[in-house]
């Protein structure tokens, strides 16, 4: 079969464009039924037609998961975490549309871990020099700039990751390395930078996002926890303690040691069993005992 023979897609039978075809492990896919795939799907290659037909079955079952799904809480800007508390499930796109779009509906047992990652890219500035060439600084000068990915574990049939980027454009620090920064203490931070110490709102924005979605799945996953027990488990800030007068030293008296029981002795020279006096001699005989 030659290479412009004409080809038919083994799912819905249509011919296939020129360009169209998606090779499937034993035939071929046409770009229409590969639309319908999930887009966390990244085996077709590997693929035979009777798992790719298997799986379009479970994307007509998931659209009427979609259909009925209520979105309670939403976190994310571009692309965006739903739950819907109730059913005790979620969802992550950046459709509005979601009927349109029929993006995978996944319960919150599902989630088995969740990572987030900031990723830093840097562009060396050069000056020229006097015969005109770009050259380097010296020392090297650069400038900036981060992603920020949110990587969701899901035990799912199709799929076992769900990764994302939170922001849709890059957020640039200038000549400002979020690595030189200081790192933060507290239990409850994820990515260990401080974005206090660049003063960038749009670093700290993803920043607060990335921990929030990563703190939000890791603790759904566990089938007793809700978002809104995890609201009521915010972690308050700890107050400045107040600062007090310093406490007069207390100065230890001596404690008066009551003296010990006087014991009885055999007086060696009446051979008395006798109690020593305040001079330490025999109470019968007067003898030093």
């Amino acid at each position: 079969m030659g290479f412009f023979d004409k080809k038919y897609c083994d799912i819905c039978g249509e011919k296939i464009g020129l360009l169209g075809n998606r090779k499937l492990e034993d035939g071929n896919l046409c770009k229409n039924c590969a639309a319908k795939l999930s887009p966390w799907f990244s085996e077709r290659r590997s693929s035979t037609v009777d798992e790719i037909k298997s799986q379009l079955e479970y994307r007509k079952e998931n659209l009427d998961a979609v259909k009925v799904f209520n979105v309670t809480r939403s976190m994310g800007r571009d692309t965006k975490v739903l739950f819907d508390e109730d059913a005790r499930k979620f969802t992550i796109t950046r459709a509005r549309n979601l009927e349109d779009a029929n993006p995978d509906i996944l319960d919150f047992s599902q989630i088995t871990g969740c990572d987030f990652e900031i990723r830093e890219s840097k562009d060396e500035q050069k000056e020229k020099d006097e015969n005109g060439h770009y050259v380097s600084y010296v020392p090297p000068r650069y400038e900036y700039e981060y992603d920020f990915y949110i990587t969701a574990q899901v035990n799912h049939p199709y799929f076992n990751e769900m990764n994302f980027k939170l922001n849709p454009s890059s957020v640039s620090t200038g000549n400002r390395s979020i690595n030189d920064a200081p790192k933060p203490t507290g239990s409850m931070v994820f990515a260990q930078v401080d974005p206090n110490a660049i003063w960038n709102e749009d670093y700290k924005e993803y920043y607060d996002m990335g921990n929030e979605i990563k703190k939000a799945l890791l603790w759904i996953k566990d089938e007793t926890h809700t978002l809104a027990d995890l609201d009521a488990n915010e972690e308050p800030e700890e107050a400045p303690a107040e600062e007090s007068a310093p406490a007069e030293e207390a100065v230890e008296e001596p404690v008066a040691q009551e003296p010990a029981a006087p014991t009885s002795a055999i007086c060696p020279h009446c051979g008395a069993p006798a109690i020593p006096d305040a001079n330490g001699c025999c109470e019968f005989c007067g003898g030093r005992l």
